[in-house]
């Protein structure tokens, strides 16, 4: 018994002194790879950051091109869905400011490589139809905002909706200062808009009511300073007002006319009768020289 355990020990001992010389091997072999890696590594360190840089442009690329955040969109319909349902802001140019909303061409971020590399060479400028999200101008507002907005103006925009191939947006320009004005805000303070549904966002969406509400506060400025719209008149313009619409003044005014209608048929008759006696009597005074010649 003694002999058998003495055996079993000593085949342990084996098999234990094996394991640790194969183990040992093998952190031996794994650490001559690591070592021959930093070896070549340290060798063409240059080839190594060349091709780190290649592959960090390439994954920019990548990355600008599947956001589109150097494409520059041509239409209303080409921008993706996911910039209008997170409310993108894109940088654009005014162009023109119409009765149908304003001309505005979009102007992707510029960065000096990869602006190059991903611009599409000959690309026509056309415009996009922009719409003030959540107003409705007056005739003055819209003279207001092409004053306000000159050709070439910079402007932001906030994307808010999209219907029939125009953008509803807040529309922002920094105006010689540091903070963005929005144009939303500013044309409903001076009194030169109301507020309207805004098209195209869910009326029960929580966007909705919270541009709403910045838009309403914006009105109720105007309202209470008495601004444009809400211009009130002072007691002796709304006593000329009700006296002039009054009808026994309509009915001044139409007696008036009348006698002014009979003083010009008066002097034309007049006018007519001393032409005729003038021809007439010159024609007389021909006559009688003709007779004394002869």
């Amino acid at each position: 018994m003694p002999e058998c355990s003495r055996e079993t020990e000593s085949e342990e001992a084996a098999t234990a002194a094996a394991n640790g010389r194969q183990t040992v091997k093998g952190n031996n072999t794994s650490h001559n790879i690591v070592s021959l890696i930093s070896k070549i590594a340290d060798e063409h360190i240059s080839l190594v950051r060349s091709f780190s840089t290649c592959l960090a442009v390439a994954g920019v690329i990548l990355i600008a091109r599947s956001i589109k955040l150097l494409t520059k969109f041509q239409a209303a319909r080409e921008i993706p869905a996911r910039f209008i349902e997170r409310n993108v802001r894109l940088r654009g140019k005014v162009h023109s400011i119409t009765e149908k909303g304003i001309e505005v061409e979009h102007v992707p971020i510029y960065l000096p490589v990869l602006s190059t590399l991903l611009s599409k060479r000959d690309v026509s400028t056309s415009t996009m139809l922009v719409h003030l999200a959540g107003v409705e101008l007056t005739p003055e507002g819209q003279i207001w905002l092409q004053n306000t907005l000159a050709p070439t103006q910079v402007v932001w925009l906030k994307l808010i909706s999209r219907k029939d191939n125009a953008l509803n947006c807040l529309v922002s320009h920094n105006r010689g200062s540091m903070w963005g004005h929005c144009m939303n805000e500013e044309v409903l303070k001076l009194g030169l808009a109301r507020t309207a549904p805004i098209v195209g966002v869910q009326p029960e969406s929580r966007l909705y009511w919270r541009l709403h509400k910045r838009l309403h506060r914006a009105e109720l400025k105007a309202e209470k300073k008495g601004r444009g719209l809400w211009k009130e008149e002072s007691p002796w313009e709304r006593t000329l007002k009700a006296v002039r619409d009054s009808s026994i003044i309509r009915m001044m005014k139409t007696i008036f006319k009348r006698e002014e209608l009979y003083s010009a048929l008066d002097f034309k008759r007049n006018s007519d009768t001393i032409l005729t006696t003038f021809f007439f009597k010159r024609q007389i005074g021909c006559h009688r020289f003709y007779k004394v010649k002869i």
